[in-house]
This record gives structure tokens, C-alpha cells and sequence, in this order.
């Protein structure tokens, strides 16, 4: 039975049933990035060394993009625009881009991007395209 308040967007339980796995495996992976690739003394030292193997290209590439706040700037864009025309695919780019934001050192933007997130749950949902 659907408990959905009409004509706001609210994802299906079906719906939340993909969301939930996607969201914990970014959640995974930026943990993962964090505390074993990026703050892992001896994996920065090799990649620092030169080891040209995907991890090391990773890593350069995750440092690369939080240290211009590429995470956060990317969730609070999501949300905002979710936050304005509500779709599902824009609140799990959000959903996973604050994800990794957050635990990826770009705090402010992407808790910002997930409190708009939050607020798009209140929002009527877009009409229907034909």
C-alpha cells in the first residue's frame, strides 16, 4: 500500500529499495578512499613514488577534485536543481555526490547539498512529461 502524500515527491518504497544500496555503497567507497588509499601512509608514499597503477591514478584523481570542492559543488548543484524540479535521478546524483563530499573533506557544500535534499522531500512533485 502507497502512503504517499499526493502530488509530493516522495520516492516508492520499490524506488528506496535502489536508493538506500546506492547511497551506503558511496558511503562505502569514500571511507574507503579516505582511510585506506588517500590517509594510508604507505599506499601515499608508492603513489607519491611514482607507482603507476589505477589505484594511484584514483587517488590523484579524488585529491584533484576535493581539493577544488568538485564533491560539493556538484551535490548542492544536484540538490538545488532537485530542490526545483524534483526527479529521482538528480536526488541520487545529490545524494551520492554529498556522500562522498562529506566524508571526503568538502563538509559545508555538500551538508548544505543534503538539507536542500531533505527539503525537496516536502516539494510537489515535477508534472508528468509526455
Amino acid at each position: 500500500m502507497d502512503t504517499r502524500a499526493p502530488g509530493l515527491f516522495r520516492p516508492t518504497t520499490r524506488q528506496w529499495a535502489a536508493v538506500i544500496p546506492i547511497g551506503l555503497l558511496a558511503l562505502g567507497c569514500a571511507f574507503y578512499m579516505r582511510y585506506d588509499v588517500i590517509q594510508h601512509t604507505p599506499t601515499g608514499l608508492a603513489c607519491d613514488a611514482g607507482l603507476p597503477t589505477l589505484l594511484c591514478r584514483t587517488r590523484s584523481v579524488t585529491i584533484a577534485i576535493y581539493e577544488h570542492t568538485g564533491f560539493g559543488a556538484l551535490a548542492l548543484v544536484a540538490a538545488t536543481i532537485n530542490l526545483w524540479r524534483p526527479r529521482l535521478p538528480l536526488f541520487v546524483l545529490g545524494m551520492v555526490a554529498a556522500a562522498l563530499g562529506i566524508v571526503l573533506y568538502n563538509v559545508v557544500l555538500s551538508g548544505l547539498a543534503a538539507a536542500l535534499l531533505i527539503l525537496s522531500l516536502a516539494r510537489p512533485a515535477a508534472a508528468a512529461t509526455r
